[in-house]
């Protein structure tokens, strides 16, 4: 599924160095960057936010931050 990206100017230049360096397609780079991207907010929101129990809300808070209660 491509999608065209842009990268700010630093971002652009940090993957072409390291593509250079490495030897490795900037495609291929940029595929690694957003795998390794998605399981750490992976991580961060399912895993870790697992154990956190959620706030319960009140039927009175939800109508007034709704703006239909008093």
């Amino acid at each position: 599924m491509p999608h065209l990206l842009r990268f700010s100017r630093e971002l652009e230049a940090r993957l072409e160095r390291l593509s250079q360096q490495t030897g490795l397609a900037k495609t291929d780079l940029i595929e690694r960057m957003v795998a390794d991207s998605v399981t750490d907010l992976e991580h961060q929101l399912l895993i870790e936010g697992a154990d956190r129990p959620r706030a319960e809300r009140s039927i009175d808070q939800l109508l007034r931050e709704s703006g239909l209660g008093a």
